[in-house]
Order: C-alpha cells, then structure tokens, then sequence
C-alpha cells in the first residue's frame, strides 16, 4: 500500500465524495466524523439538486444559464470560474447519481422530474420527494464502504477534528479526539481535506444540527488558515420557530407551488381557510411578479421581515406568516413533498396539506468559509457578459477544464500548503447569497472534481517533499500534547466555583441571541459595533470559563464548552468583516449602507487570525468577474 495517506475532516456529502474520488485514485483514505455518517448534517437538506438536462435544455436551459443564474444570485462576490466548471459538472453528477441508485422522482415517461427553485424562472432541481440529502448520502455511504471493505478508507466514527498540524507552513496531519474515551491522538496526513459544514449554533438557534458549531473552521482559521467573507450567513426564509430550534421547511415548498403570505387587514385573526383571496396579501408575488414566490433567499427573507418587524402584519400579530399549500392536490404533495410535511405535522400538530402553515426566517447556511484557490481553465471569452438574461446561448463545445483546471493540486487548497476546504466549509461557490439546492451540487462536485487534484498534489507535489509518515514524531508528539494541556486546563476547572457568567452554556446562549439580534437580516454600524463590544466581552468571560463535569467518557458537556471558545472566535471575525463591509450585496443587508458599492466592495472580505496574540484582522481582496459583469440585482422588483 502505498506510504501516503489523505485526511477526509466531515462525514456529509463533501466528505464521502471526496474519500470516494481520493481512494478510487489509489490513495489510502483516514475518514473522521463526529457522528456515524448516515448522520451527518447532510442527512436534512430537503428540496433538490440544481443541473440542467435534456428536459431544462428543451425550455431554454443550459449549463451556461445556471452558471449566470448562480453568479447573479450570489450578487456577483463568487468565484466565477469554479462556479462555471460545477454548473457544466452538474449533469454528469446527476447521471452517476442516477447509476449509483439514488431515487429521484420520475415524471411518467420515466425521465427524472424536475421543479422549481428559487433564482431561476426554469426547472431544473432533481429532487427525492423531499429527503433529498438523505439519499444522496446514503447512496455516497454505500460507495464509501465499498472502498472500506477493501482496506482503501478507514472510517472514525465519533472522533473529532481538535486542529491541523501544520510544519513549516504545510499541512501534515490532525489531532483528533475520541468522543468516547476521550483519547486524544495525532495522525499523520500528507493532505487534509476540511469538509465539516457550516456553523449556525454560532447564531443558538437555527436550521442547522446541534453539531454545527464551525468549531473545525474556527480550529483551522486559529492554526492560520484565511476565513473568506464570514459575514456571508443566509437566513432561509421558511422555518418553523421553535423554543429548541427552527426546523427547515423547504424551498422546494414554494417550488410545488406554495404562497407566502398574510391577512391584508393587520391584526385579522379569522382562521386562514376563511379568509377570501381578496383579503390576502400575497405579497412577494406582488412584489416582485416575474419570479413571485420563488425569489431568492434573501430576498423572501427580507421581504418576510419587513412585512413583520417593520409593517406588522405578521400572523396575529406575531414574526411568522402563511406558507400555504392548501390550494394543491394532497395527493401530489404527499407524492412530492410527504419529509417535510410530515415534520411539520409531528411538531406543529397541523396538516400543511389542509392547514397553512405558519413560518419565519431563521439561520442556515454559510456562503462564507476556509478561503481557497484555484487554477483558471481555458475558457477565455473576449469580453465578459453584460447582463443576466434568460435565454443567453452557451458557449459551444464544452470541455472538462474550460472553467477550472481539471487536477491542478491548489484547486480549493487554502493558504496552507496540503490543507484543502470542500463544501460548506469552503467559500467558493456561493458569494454573498447561495440559491437554494446548489449546496449539495458544490459538495458533490468539489468531492469528485477537486478529489482528484488532492490526489494529483500528494503524489506529484514538491519534489523531495518528505512524506508525512517519513517525518520525526516530535511534531505530532507536539501537537497532541499542546490539545490534551488545552482539555486539562478546562476540565480542571470543574468544582473551581465561579457565577453563571463564566457557565459555557450561559456564554454561548448570550452570544446566539447577540448574534441573532445584530448580524442576521438587518445590520448597521451601530449595532455591529455593539456586538463586537459583546464578543469581546463574551471572549474574557470565556477564558475564566468554569465547566461542570469532568467525566472522563463521552463528556459532552466538555466538548460543547471547548467549541464555545471557537465559536467566539469566528463570531469576532463575522462582526468585524460585516462592519468593514460598507455596503448591502446580497445576505448582507446594512439599513446604514442600504445599496451595492461595486467600485469600493466587488471583493472578498478575508478574516486573519495572528496565533500570537488571538487578534483578528480582516482585510479586502480582488476577485476575478472576468466571465460576467456585475449589474444591478433586482428580480423584477416593482418600484
């Protein structure tokens, strides 16, 4: 076998594809996860799966379209090389997919269905039923476990990512923890690739799963790794509000043909079924008829929000408004859409097929993360396009490569050599606004379209580059050491007394209301700065942080409370990068700066963190818009 290995850090869809593409590559795979992988985060996304096919191309579709439709919904701060090369991947993902067993809905002439989501006016989302990501991560877990039946992955299950360990400015191992013992090792890597999702319990309360702290980012950004516009953070606009957490109600409600809306007569409090049409405010479809429900993110969420916090017209006077898809056959939302309703039944109590169902906003998913290069293709045009516009013919002869270099080694590799970010975790593809069902399309394609360039990178990096597991011990040694002193300096602050102040779970509660409150759909500088000020507060409660338990087995409670301290950190670097960020692009929305500034802000935010002293500096960096020119970004807003 061979003397290199790689490290896969995320048991989702960015982690599986990526041991999958790695291992078929003939390189031994160290997969680690905090839970089995059938659990992890991947497991909720719900509606779909964004590729054009014969079907999208007979409506006017092309790869080309949901490339532009990808950068404009982003509001132009993607990276539009790497998004052109994943938009032309998409039907090939879609047809391994497909062999590989994954089963999507069928139209009755047997081709794969298609709906509508939002940011496009064409459908082209592949969906199953309403598990979407449960499949496609079961399907990825079956083809991962045929590579570990024959010796090729390693999987640890239960282990968490403490840090990378980083020689001479090259990534050359981890240290990991297992969750049940408590044992803390390092391991050797000639490359680590980070696909740990996102980090919505930052903000307490969110869509995401309770292991979504970011801390994995948080731990690479702390060893010196960039953090790419972290103030990039999408508020989905339909959740149902909860006293533990907002569970997810998929866009692909709105696709099927769900409408957003409220009483026209602020404080009507009639049952919704008795309320004529005339009396109902439809109001993103008024808003905005072109696209009407199926607006992007950000946008519905705004609008939701205004209608509530700003005209009060929420349901009962309360954040929350109708998403209602009684006008719909229950049998067809039972056939299309029977995950989410289901959930919204086990904890509402009501029928969304007979009842509407009543949502609001809430945290979701993070554009921003582990900032990456790449290596341009060849797809060279003589001028950038000038508009968005549907319809716009694709370029000709398409070939792999043409917008990224197929198997360069720095393709989503991050400031340090070896130590690569794939999916969530990475910032790439999805600029200041994600459109709703390319999340598992970026991790699927960074896994088997980036997979290889780790590989190319291991076996045909730097000439004379020592193999991990040829170096001296005294670094991992190092490395483990300095983690098992960071876990006793906690834990031996069990029985140490202290007030409620310095309780982890205190801090990390008051710092996801702070969050919530001042860096989600609406920010200015005031408010920002306020926050900041509790950030820094929260950090020196922090280092005074008192724990309660010292088990030394499955301590939970520790692991929380480390994570705490990450958070903190990340938290510092989203406040600083939305207060530099003068301007409103996309999820950033600044009531003291309410318009786009391309002249001053058509950059990424880029967050540093200087291990000598924990400050946390953020700076702006160019981008590339060769391929498409910005333009103003509207929807067909009615004025």
């Amino acid at each position: 076998m061979s003397q290199h290995r790689v490290i896969v850090v995320g048991g989702g869809l960015a982690g599986l594809s990526a041991s999958v593409r790695i291992a078929e590559a003939g390189l031994p795979v160290d997969l680690f996860s905090l839970v089995p992988v059938k659990r992890s985060h991947s497991v909720c996304a719900q509606g779909g799966i964004n590729a054009c096919n014969d079907v999208a191309r007979q409506q006017g579709y092309s790869e080309y379209e949901h490339f532009d439709e990808t950068v404009y919904g982003g509001d132009f701060l993607a990276d539009q090389h790497p998004v052109l090369e994943m938009a032309m991947w998409a039907p090939k993902i879609i047809d391994l997919l497909d062999r590989m067993g994954v089963p999507f809905n069928r139209t009755a002439e047997g081709r794969r269905d298609l709906r509508l989501f939002g940011g496009s006016l064409f459908k082209r989302t592949h969906f199953a039923g309403a598990t979407t990501g449960q499949q496609l991560l079961y399907a990825l877990d079956e083809q991962t476990r045929r590579f570990e039946s024959e010796g090729k992955v390693t999987k640890y299950e239960f282990w968490e990512f403490l840090g990378p360990i980083v020689e001479d400015g090259r990534c050359v191992g981890i240290v990991a923890q297992d969750m049940r013992t408590m044992q803390i090792r390092s391991f050797r890597a000639d490359a680590v690739v980070m696909a740990t999702g996102g980090n919505g319990l930052v903000f307490g309360k969110s869509t995401n799963s309770v292991i979504c702290t970011g801390a994995a980012l948080a731990r690479c950004f702390r060893a010196g790794a960039w953090y790419g516009n972290p103030e990039m953070i999408q508020v989905h606009p339909t959740a149902i509000p909860g006293a533990d957490k907002l569970r997810l109600m998929s866009e692909s409600a709105r696709g099927e043909g769900g409408r957003v809306w409220v009483p026209r007569k602020k404080g009507d409090t009639r049952d919704p079924k008795s309320i004529p049409e005339a009396e109902r405010y439809y109001f993103l479809e008024e808003r905005y008829p072109k696209y009407g429900n199926i607006v992007p993110r950000d946008i519905a969420t705004r609008e939701i929000f205004d209608i509530c916090v700003n005209e009060g017209m929420g349901v009962d006077g309360k954040n929350q408004v109708y998403l209602d898809l009684t006008h719909k056959d229950p049998d067809y939302l039972t056939r299309k859409l029977e995950g989410i309703l289901d959930i919204y039944e086990k904890f509402v109590g009501d029928d969304p097929r007979f009842t509407p169902m009543r949502i609001f906003p809430a945290v979701h998913y993070s554009m921003g993360g582990l900032w990456t290069q790449f290596v341009k293709g060849s797809y060279n045009p003589a001028e950038p396009r000038k508009k968005h516009a549907s319809g716009t013919p694709a370029p000709i002869d398409w070939k792999v490569g043409q917008g990224m270099l197929h198997g360069a080694p720095t393709n989503m590799m991050t400031n340090i050599e070896g130590l690569y970010a794939f999916g969530e975790v990475n910032f790439a593809y999805h600029g200041a606004n994600r459109l709703g069902a390319n999340a598992l399309l970026s991790c699927l394609f960074d896994g088997l379209f980036c997979g290889l360039s780790v590989a190319n990178y291991v076996r045909d990096g730097k000439p004379g580059k020592t193999p991990a597991s040829g170096m001296a011990a005294q670094a991992f040694d190092a490395a483990a050491a300095k983690e098992a002193d960071r876990m006793n300096r906690l834990l031996g602050t069990v029985g140490k007394g202290g007030d409620a102040s310095v309780n982890p779970y205190a801090i990390g509660k008051e710092l996801g209301d702070e969050m919530t409150a001042a860096c989600t759909v609406v920010r200015s500088g005031p408010r920002l700065a306020q926050c900041l000020s509790k950030v820094t507060e929260l950090r020196d409660r922090y280092s005074r942080a008192v724990l309660s338990d010292d088990a030394s087995w499955t301590n939970q409670s520790f692991s929380y409370s480390r994570a705490v301290g990450d958070m903190l950190i990340a938290a510092e670097a989203m406040v600083k990068a939305a207060d530099l960020r003068k301007e409103s692009r996309g999820a950033h929305y600044r009531t003291d700066f309410p318009t786009r500034d391309d002249s001053q802000f058509m950059k990424s935010t880029v967050a540093k963190h200087d291990p000598a002293t924990g400050a946390v500096s953020v700076e702006l960096q160019e981008i590339d818009h060769a391929l498409i020119l910005p333009e103003a970004r509207t929807y067909g807003k009615k004025s």
